[in-house]
Formats: C-alpha cells, structure tokens, sequence
C-alpha cells in the first residue's frame, strides 16, 4: 500500500490517532514493534495559529518514528488552511484531516465528527488544504453521523475528488461514540467500488490478530489501523503483523511486556516531568488488557490511578509482575 509515494508494504496496520495516548515516545514503541505508520495526538487548528505552546509541541516528530502522520481538526477552513502551512513545516510524512472525532466538546462546535452534519462545508475544507500544501494529505471520518445517515460510500469518492491520498475510516456512526460493534460492511463496500482509486483504511475493534488478518480477508482494505486495543498493549503490534505474515504469534513475556511498559513511564518522566509524566501515563498502565487476568486486581488498579511517583508507581508494576509470574507458574 502507498500513500502517494510512501511504501507502507503488505497489509500495513498503523497506530490511530488518540489524544493524551500517542505522544512521541509511545509512538516510537509503536513502530518498533511493528506499526507501518504512526498519527499524532490531533491537533487543533484554532490553538496552533495561536501559538499554544501544549499544541505546538505536539507537531514534534523523531526521525526514527517515521512515516508520521500529524493530525489536525476545525471546523473553519481559513483556519485550517493556515495550521496545515504550519503543520507542513514540522515536517511530517503526512497530514491528516480529522472528520472523525465524537466526542462532545469537538464534534458540536462542528469539528471533528461535527462535519459530517455539513458536508459541503467539509469538503471546501479538505479541497482547499489539499491545495495549500505539498505532502500528502488524507483523512479519517465515520460512516455518518448517526444511522438514518451512513453516507461514507458516497462521501468517500467525494473526498477523493477533493485531491486527499487516502481515506481511513472507523466503522461507527458519530451517534455510536465507542459502543457496539463496529461495521465493517460499508468499509468493504467503498473499498469495493471501482471507483475508488485510492487506499481505504479500515478502523475499529482491531483487538486481536485474528481480526486483523479477517478485516483485510473479509473486507479487502488497503490497511487497518489499531486504536484502544494498543492502549497498555503497544505489542499488539508485534503479534498482529506476525501473524498477517507467518499464520503464527510467538508472544513476548510477561517480563518482555511490563519492561515494555516500564520504558513508557521512564520516558513520559523523560518528556514532561515527574508528577506531570506519572500523570500522564498511569492511567495507560491500569488499562492494559496485560493486567486484566489477575484475580482482585482492582485495588492495585485503583492505586496505579492515584500513583504520584515514579517509585510509588515502580512498586507497583513490580508487583504486579510477581502476581503475573505466580499466576503463569501455576497455570503450567
């Protein structure tokens, strides 16, 4: 698969875009384990022409993370149009338009998903941030805003007039949030139509590798991109691109995989600060589907969400290990 001239390979699986998750250094991780593309946290076009500076660090990427997609969203195209001449000149592999965000504070100020309730207003902007800038520039959106509305065939070719070299789509309405399952029906069908000449992405409830290997068997996408089930898990990436490429996992250790974690909370201390870094990653840490076999483990979970410290939380992931270790030996 390429986008324009970036070879991504076979069967490439990406890392989503998620704010407050995928900063540099977990970005990193990913594509050492395997990710064929890595997004930035969005970032708001509003706050970038501003200067913010909690924003513009976001549009720092490391050489040895690449290809690197930053993401931006808005809902006003002059605005758009500038963040993404600002955004060219951090030098990313690719710009991504963000369509499809749900969440309450973007998506009814009409940004994010919010577009998808004005469509020609949606595509002006893509149109005219295509023509402002030299990379690449794609998009990710939902199938519709709600279910009377799942327009992504259609919207699809549209985007594609509008000059964008790929199109990611998450399998859910934008009234869906997170819940239910995702549908990939539609997803298949658009990638189906000859029409559609360039890469069609396919997101949503990628968990195991399975499923991976099904979404491409099944749907025929271009790529696949994995979002929550990364979250805590960055091996995910590991195991799945074993399998697309052997039919086989060998899984890393439960020493391999808390080591992997361990290396998250060491460099968010690294990036940001103590307090502010511990903040930022404990709640990654509790969330990881690593921990979610262990009898009880709700109260070492709720004190990994409360964690202040590097050796408070250290303590705790030592544990933890123990427990997973004891728990392994007597299942064998």
């Amino acid at each position: 698969m390429k986008i324009e001239n970036i070879d991504l390979g076979q069967r490439p699986v990406m890392l989503a875009p998620m704010e407050d998750v995928t900063d540099e250094s977990f970005r990193l991780i990913c594509r050492e384990q395997g990710a064929a593309m890595v997004y930035t946290e969005f970032v708001s076009a509003e706050a970038l022409i501003r200067d913010i500076s909690s924003t513009t660090r976001k549009l720092r990427v490391k050489a040895e993370e690449r290809p690197v997609a930053i993401q931006i969203y808005g809902r006003e195209a002059d605005a758009m149009v500038e963040a993404a001449k600002i955004v060219e000149q951090a030098g990313p592999d690719v710009l991504d338009i963000n369509f499809g965000c749900p969440v309450k504070k973007v998506a009814h100020k009409g940004a994010g998903a919010g577009m998808l309730r004005d469509i020609p207003k949606l595509l002006d902007i893509t149109e005219k941030v295509v023509k402002a800038v030299s990379i690449p520039v794609t998009v990710k959106t939902r199938l519709g805003w709600d279910a009377e509305s799942r327009i992504i065939c259609d919207l699809g070719l549209q985007l594609q007039d509008c000059g964008i070299k790929a199109l990611t789509v998450h399998g859910r309405t934008r009234a869906q949030m997170y819940n239910g399952e995702a549908d990939w029906t539609l997803i298949g069908k658009l990638k189906a139509d000859p029409r559609m000449k360039i890469p069609v992405i396919g997101n949503g409830d990628i968990c195991t590798p399975r499923q991976a290997r099904d979404a491409f068997d099944n749907f025929g996408v271009d790529g696949i991109m994995i979002g929550r089930a990364a979250f805590g898990a960055p091996w995910i990436f590991n195991e799945v691109r074993q399998y697309l490429d052997t039919g086989t996992v060998t899984p890393y250790s439960i020493e391999e995989k808390m080591e992997l974690l361990r290396r998250q909370v060491r460099e968010s201390i690294e990036r940001i600060d103590e307090y502010r870094g511990i903040l930022h990653i404990r709640r990654h840490l509790a969330s990881s589907p690593l921990f979610k076999g262990i009898p009880n483990f709700r109260e070492t979970r709720i004190s990994m969400l409360r964690a202040t410290t590097f050796d408070e939380l250290s303590a705790l992931l030592d544990a933890t290990e123990r427990r997973l270790l004891e728990q392994e030996g007597v299942t064998a």
